[in-house]
């Protein structure tokens, strides 16, 4: 989407601190974080809504926030990791993961 900032960080338009890249995503830390850590995992497909990404890729989604999840737990020695999904400030598909402790 032309005007997406998600998609041109994705294209590589606009800088970001990439934590993991592959074929179908990328995962970056966010730039008002609520703790340390906070990671944003997107498609680099475009997509506005959660129930719009493809089946088998929202599979994938989910299976990668988890293996990020485990790590930024074990990197932040944080308690759990919190997962939401709002998808109103960027109309681009974004879970958020931020570090907690108890």
């Amino acid at each position: 989407m032309e005007n997406c900032i998600f998609c041109k960080i994705v294209s590589g338009e606009i800088p970001s601190n990439k934590t993991y890249e592959d074929e179908n995503f990328v995962a970056f830390l966010d730039i008002h974080p609520q703790a340390p850590g906070h990671t944003l995992l997107i498609p680099k497909e475009h997509h506005q809504w959660f129930y719009d990404v493809p089946d088998e890729l929202s599979d994938q989604l989910f299976r990668q926030a988890k293996t990020l999840a485990k790590k930024l737990k074990n990197e932040y020695n944080a308690d759990y990791v919190r997962l939401s999904i709002v998808g109103i400030d960027v109309p681009h598909v974004h879970l958020h993961l931020i570090p907690q402790n108890l």
